[in-house]
């Protein structure tokens, strides 16, 4: 840790690993803070002590230590150019993008209402009930949270269908961006290792940014 040193010729942005931690939780912690300060930026910024310790509210040893945990955590990335978040308007972004992110072309995102936003490979009547589905969800893991969280320490909220060798066949994993909780109702294998899905949480992050 004391050999560690800040390059600040790089431009830094979060991974997927990054863009899921962010996601998961509305829990605040100082990673989150630092992953959130990004996703709320349309240009990936270029990296210096001074933002740093902005970005963490924190001293430089602090700052810098937190830097190298997410760093071997996998949670963020350096570039040595810039990289922008697409202006294309959520509406004609996500029935693109939502595809990509399934092992079988299926998903779709809703809101907090049960209410879905878009849908990809889902009938619309199927994709109406799933989303408020995945509102119910959202209130029974809250009900059971104690347990889940505090008593078992899972430290997700997902919820899924799985088949007899433990894969999912549907699964509704929860989007938390901001004050806004989304649910990502993914079907077969979810692919939240893609960069699309970075792309997915950065649009959000853009959208609804405080």
């Amino acid at each position: 840790m004391d050999e560690f040193v800040l390059h600040e010729d790089v431009y830094i942005a979060p991974t997927p690993a990054g863009a899921y931690y962010y996601s998961a939780s509305a829990k605040p912690d100082p990673a989150r803070q630092l992953l959130q300060a990004l996703f709320h930026a349309k240009e990936t910024p270029l990296l210096s002590m001074e933002q740093l310790e902005q970005w963490c509210d924190a001293d430089t040893q602090s700052a810098q230590h937190l830097l190298y945990h997410m760093q071997s955590q996998s949670l963020v990335q350096a570039f040595s150019e810039p990289q922008v978040c697409p202006d294309t308007p959520l509406e004609e972004l996500l029935p693109t993008l939502l595809p990509t992110l399934s092992g079988d072309g299926k998903a779709l995102l809703a809101d907090d209402q049960g209410f879905y936003v878009a849908s990809s490979g889902f009938p619309h009547e199927a994709a109406e009930e799933l989303a408020a589905l995945s509102a119910n969800l959202g209130i029974l893991h809250r009900r059971h949270k104690r347990l889940l969280s505090n008593n078992l320490g899972y430290q997700t909220s997902a919820w899924t269908l799985g088949d007899a060798a433990g894969n999912s066949q549907i699964g509704f994993w929860p989007l938390f961006v901001g004050t806004q909780r989304f649910s990502l109702v993914i079907g077969g294998v979810p692919r939240l290792n893609h960069p699309l899905f970075t792309q997915l949480v950065w649009s959000l992050g853009i959208r609804y940014s405080e």
